[in-house]
C-alpha cells in the first residue's frame, strides 16, 4: 500500500474535528487512539492543536467550540474556487466559503446532495 501526499489532487489529505469541548476531544482520541497532540504554531500568532501519528500531523482540532462534535474530512484539489462551483452545479450547499488561510492554503465547506459535510483545500505549496 503506498502512501499518497496530502498534496496529491483527490486524496483526502486532512481530518478537522470540531465540537464543544475540544480539551476533552483531545484527551478522547490521544487515549483511544494513542494519538500525539502537538500545538502547530500559525502565521497569525495562534496555534492549532495537530493530531499526530508516528511524525505525520493527519488532521486537527478547531479552536472554535460548536455545538455538535463532528469530522470534516479535507479532500485536495488543484483549483477551491473552480472545485466549489462545480460541486454546487452538482448539488453540494456551501457551509462555509471560500476563504485563505495563510501559511496553509484556500479552502471551503460544504455539504453534498446528501447532506455529508466535507471541505476542499488547495495548500499554498501547490501554487506554481
Amino acid at each position: 500500500m503506498s502512501i499518497l501526499e496530502m498534496t496529491t489532487v483527490g486524496n483526502s489529505g486532512w481530518i478537522g474535528h470540531a465540537g464543544p469541548d475540544a480539551a476533552a476531544a483531545k484527551a478522547f482520541y490521544k487515549d483511544v487512539l494513542g494519538w500525539t497532540i502537538n500545538d502547530m504554531p500559525m502565521q497569525d500568532g495562534s496555534s492549532y492543536s495537530a493530531a499526530v501519528v508516528g511524525e505525520t500531523a493527519i488532521g486537527g482540532f478547531s479552536p472554535m467550540p460548536e455545538d455538535n462534535g463532528s469530522w470534516t474530512i479535507f479532500f485536495t484539489v488543484a483549483d477551491v474556487d473552480a472545485s466549489v462551483a462545480m460541486a454546487l452545479d452538482k448539488g453540494a450547499k456551501v457551509v462555509a466559503p471560500a476563504m485563505d488561510m495563510p501559511g496553509v492554503g484556500r479552502m471551503a465547506t460544504l455539504s453534498d446532495p446528501q447532506g455529508a459535510r466535507f471541505a476542499l483545500i488547495t495548500y499554498e505549496s501547490m501554487a506554481s
